[in-house]
């Protein structure tokens, strides 16, 4: 089974995004860097849509905000079912 990676930093993912809309390829860069041609056309799609020049998906801050929905839900659940537990 291969093993993940930790994830690019921030700043390289955003230098590699910029040297992309300056008109290199992507599949130009994943030869010169690690990264395969996809995940930096996923990173350049990401950033067009947290800038606003696209719509057909959520943005960082909305995947953030979902992420912390989910583990309130996921809290209420739990306490939900231990109370139930409790008052039976």
């Amino acid at each position: 089974m291969p093993t993940s990676r930790p994830a690019y930093p921030a700043a390289f993912r955003e230098q590699l995004v910029e040297v992309v809309r300056a008109g290199r390829a992507p599949e130009e860069l994943s030869g010169e860097f690690e990264p395969t041609a996809q995940t930096i056309h996923n990173w350049v799609a990401q950033s067009a849509r947290d800038r606003g020049t696209r719509v057909d998906g959520p943005t960082n801050a909305e995947q953030a905000e979902l992420r912390q929905l989910w583990c309130e839900v996921r809290q209420l659940k739990l306490e939900r079912e231990i109370l139930s537990k409790a008052a039976a």
